[in-house]
């Protein structure tokens, strides 16, 4: 079917303060098995490489999301998870994808990374598609255009939104508000419900708002993926 490459975060902590932080693994687990599902190959990645770091809380649903207990009882993909490749060393125009996942770990190793911001624009300019859920599309901050205006610019997306934040009661302890960010280069964030799926399609930049958009999001990947090979056929 094709392949995708899904890209988290390597940060573990919060600064100035004794929390753990990283993926939130709903965000992962959710489209890496509605990938596989679907036929594609999947390949994970983080910005250092290594072990992808879990943000401790999204193991503390009841129940556990089924996506995440099944990736907790696959061996292969845990070992896949505790030895992902740097995003250095992956070509991302080989793949038909890019998934960014969220998690409070983003928010401090996604923006003004230039390896991601190489792999984003790079893909677009191939016509193929990049996709980022709840604080994943931190990393469109700091990524420009060949003119150096921001890529976001005039870009109908979505993200975790300041309501979410302060909600989780993290508005304090994050370097910045990333709807507000967004908005602030120029985004046209388009917020739902708290909580509750949202997602945004803009040509290939495809967003989702918060972890229960994981899903939805996924299967629009999966659509317009479909229907660029149908246009291809």
């Amino acid at each position: 079917m094709g392949k995708i490459l899904i890209v988290t975060t390597s940060n573990t902590v919060i600064p100035d303060s004794d929390d753990r932080t990283g993926v939130w693994f709903e965000e992962l687990a959710t489209p890496y098995y509605a990938f596989i599902d679907a036929g594609y190959e999947v390949t994970l990645a983080s910005i250092r490489g290594g072990e992808i770091p879990i943000d401790g809380r999204s193991l503390a649903e009841t129940p556990l999301p089924a996506s995440v207990q099944r990736f907790h009882d696959d061996e292969p993909s845990l070992e896949a998870a505790h030895h992902s490749k740097a995003v250095t060393d992956v070509t991302a125009t080989d793949y038909d994808a890019i998934f960014l996942p969220g998690g409070h770990g983003t928010m401090w190793d996604y923006p003004h990374n230039a390896d991601v911001a190489h792999a984003i624009t790079t893909m677009l300019d191939a016509d193929k598609i990049v996709a980022s859920v709840c604080h994943g599309p931190a990393a469109f901050l700091g990524v420009t255009r060949i003119d150096g205006s921001p890529l976001i610019k005039g870009r109908s997306i979505t993200c975790f939104t300041d309501s979410e934040e302060r909600a989780v009661h993290l508005d304090h302890k994050v370097p910045f508000l990333l709807e507000t960010s967004l908005r602030a280069v120029g985004a046209q964030v388009s917020t739902g419900p708290d909580f509750a799926p949202h997602i945004i399609q803009d040509g290939n930049l495809l967003t989702g708002q918060n972890p229960k958009s994981s899903e939805p999001l996924a299967q629009a990947v999966i659509s317009a993926l479909k229907s660029k090979q149908v246009k291809a056929a």
